[in-house]
């Protein structure tokens, strides 16, 4: 079934203007988020398009909850932050999706929650490279 809404779902250039692909993962994608405020965030795409994860079947769920926790665990290992946020939205983009924002003490929103976009913080393209490299390296 095709789902034109769908950034995630669409060959649109809407995804491209926010993220770039990293590369996949067990059941989803994994994409650095071009808005660099939080020095390492991704997000997790879920490869189907589902809008909840209830429902997902439970091989499919427990995989993708695996598939975040690799890419935490990398951007943990890459970028040292202090925590790692989770969000898990949709109200505008209903396909099941993790952003995964790491913070860092005394950074932006320490202690808060997270800017989903602050537009504040935006790379080169050899920057975007070189984080990509440092998460790929960094992926178990």
């Amino acid at each position: 079934m095709s789902h034109p809404e769908c950034m995630y779902c669409t060959d649109d250039g809407r995804l491209d203007k926010l993220m770039i692909e990293i590369g996949p993962l067990s059941v989803s994608t994994l994409y650095l988020f071009k808005e660099q405020t939080y020095r390492g965030r991704v997000l997790v795409a879920l490869n189907t398009h589902e809008r909840e994860m209830f429902h997902l079947s439970d091989e499919v769920r427990n995989q993708l909850m695996n598939d975040v926790a690799r890419a935490a665990r990398a951007v943990d290992k890459a970028f040292k932050p202090g925590k790692i946020n989770y969000g898990a939205y949709g109200d505008t983009m209903p396909h099941v999706h993790f952003h995964i924002v790491p913070k860092y003490e005394g950074g932006e929103q320490w202690g808060t929650t997270f800017v989903m976009n602050p537009a504040q913080v935006y790379l080169s393209d050899e920057e975007y490279a070189e984080v990509i490299a440092q998460i790929k390296a960094a992926l178990e």
